[in-house]
């Protein structure tokens, strides 16, 4: 019997034991509360509290929350009447006031999110809503941070994630943005042909440049041709003539060889065979020499 029941009071102490032994996650604390009033906020790994007295009011989660709030309808200042739905970032830093200053902070959220949204949108007309979401999310960040900072909430970030126009405010807008889009399309067509036709003149003033200094190439090509064909004409001319006059020398010939080849010159000119005689002064010189030297060979005779 009295070990029966020392088993059995072993039994409760380790019952109790485990039951003492509290392990708290990473990121997470718990909120300890003794007699039903605040005892100690239990932070990660194991803590130990006493059975039956202490109790765990709630467990807190540390890491960032992100709420998507439903559409809210707000009316812009130019009386519009627009759908907008918002995405709220937002953390616990202080986990005993977020457990006691407030019974439902996510419905606190929600309805402070779409009261501020209300009231700034309203200060907005249509067009400065539509572009203006940087201001807005800041704005809303700013005032929701500010209002749930005593209950231990941070609110890191908050977007825009639509907003929603009336019908006929849609269909409006996607008219004018065709017709900008058309304009555009026009634009760049413009342009492009602008862009081609430019290109195609530069094209052909460059082709004519290379034609046209072709064709100068050509005829400088040409005439120096024919310049050089002239030169190799006089020149054979003047070497064959210079023979001529070599021979007749070498020859001895006598006044009348050189009057009948005078005469003969004479005749092709007369023809048209002959343009021009040239004779050089070398070997007028020598034919005179020897016109002379006979006329005196005969005179001694």
């Amino acid at each position: 019997m009295e070990f029966a029941s020392i088993l059995v009071v072993l039994a409760l102490i380790v019952v109790l034991g485990f039951t003492s032994i509290k392990i708290v996650k990473q990121s997470t604390v718990m909120v300890i509360e003794r007699l039903g009033k605040f005892n100690k906020r239990a932070e990660t790994g194991v803590n130990f509290i006493i059975p039956f007295i202490d109790s765990i009011r709630d467990v807190i989660d540390l890491r960032e929350h992100v709420v998507d709030f439903p559409p809210q309808p707000v009316i812009t200042k130019d009386n519009v009447t627009m759908q907008i739905d918002t995405v709220v970032y937002y953390q616990i830093t202080d986990p005993i006031r977020n457990t006691y200053e407030i019974a439902n902070p996510i419905s606190a959220i929600e309805n402070l999110t779409a009261t501020t949204l209300r009231n700034i949108i309203g200060e907005m007309d249509l067009d400065e809503t539509l572009t203006s979401r940087d201001v807005v999310n800041t704005k809303l960040r700013a005032i929701l941070d500010d209002a749930t900072d005593k209950w231990g909430i941070r609110v890191n970030r908050v977007e825009l994630k639509n907003i929603i126009p009336p019908k006929d405010i849609q269909d409006a807008m996607e008219k004018q943005m065709r017709a900008e889009r058309e304009r555009r399309e026009v634009i760049l067509r413009a342009e492009g042909e602008r862009e081609s036709a430019i290109k195609r003149a530069e094209g052909e003033r460059e082709s004519a440049i290379k034609r046209a200094e072709g064709f100068r190439q050509a005829k400088i090509l040409e005439a120096e041709g024919e310049a050089q064909a002239i030169l190799t004409v006089q020149e054979a001319k003047a070497a064959g003539t210079k023979m001529v006059f070599t021979a007749i020398k070498e020859s001895d010939p006598t006044n009348e060889v050189v009057s009948i080849r005078a005469l003969e010159a004479m005749e092709r000119v007369a023809d048209g065979q002959a343009t021009k005689i040239v004779i050089p002064s070398e070997a007028s010189a020598i034919l005179g020499a020897l016109s002379v030297g006979k006329d005196m060979l005969s005179g001694d005779k």
